[in-house]
């Protein structure tokens, strides 16, 4: 019988530490994919946060190391600028890059780093308890808001749009994780930002609507539901910038 597919050798050989229905796992999955095509396992660096992604840790067969929470692009500037011969590969989730990491991300962006940045949107605070964060939708529930998020609490802030009002980024794009078509974009997106690093181009910016079952309380297939219903409306996926300044 002819195999059609392998585990990709950047992949550890070892059980995800993601909860079941997280598309995170399939967003490291096709991330180990694009390493094993490009062939830079020796050369990537992968840079997490603190937060569900630095479960990361377990996944890539790449070097890596875990920042503070809120600094990987700080953290990937300093790797980038002293080693640029390596593939910088920074993976951050909402509560860790909007949040606490807000100003680092507006700074590497502003500067134009020459990384990849992919951004996990899951719209809630995932390892540390489902606490509300920045891109929590108004009306969905938290753990510090039970009654559901209000115009009190502020506005979801959407990351593609700030950082295309910048004049540095070189590409910005926001996919989605909730079917086969979509995640075969994503995948396309994340190429993309990854050649762009690899031709020196500059900053790169691939955000990934994605789902949390364990912390929306409800099943991975009414969680992919919920996202086409309500997240997928306020948070629009597509090509906001591709090719410069604005």
């Amino acid at each position: 019988m002819e195999k059609i597919y392998s585990r990709p050798k950047a992949l550890q050989n070892r059980a995800t530490g993601y909860c079941p229905g997280c598309l995170h796992g399939t967003t490291v999955k096709i991330i180990a994919e694009l390493i094993d095509e490009f062939g830079i396992q020796d050369s990537t660096v992968a840079v997490l946060p603190i937060g569900c992604s630095a479960l990361d840790c377990w996944s890539f067969e790449t070097d890596m190391i875990i920042s503070l929470h809120g600094r990987a692009p700080a953290t990937a500037t300093g790797i980038k600028r002293n080693a640029p011969e390596k593939t910088v590969i920074v993976i951050q989730g909402d509560g860790d890059l909007a949040s606490i990491g807000l100003a680092e991300i507006m700074h590497a962006a502003n500067r134009g780093e020459n990384l990849t940045v992919i951004f996990m949107n899951n719209g809630i605070f995932g390892m540390t308890g489902g606490q509300m964060a920045p891109t929590t939708l108004i009306g969905q529930k938290a753990t510090t808001a039970q009654g559901g998020r209000t115009e009190a609490h502020g506005y979801p802030m959407h990351m593609c749009e700030i950082l295309n009002e910048l004049k540095a980024p070189y590409y910005i794009q926001r996919c989605a994780m909730d079917s086969p078509a979509h995640v075969r974009e994503a995948k396309k997106a994340i190429r993309k930002g990854l050649e762009n690093q690899m031709n020196g181009k500059g900053f790169s910016f691939i955000e990934l609507m994605s789902n949390c079952p364990t912390n929306w309380s409800m099943s991975a297939e009414k969680s992919i539901e919920y996202m086409r219903e309500y997240t997928l409306k306020e948070f629009q996926i597509g090509v906001y910038r591709d090719g410069g300044e604005k």
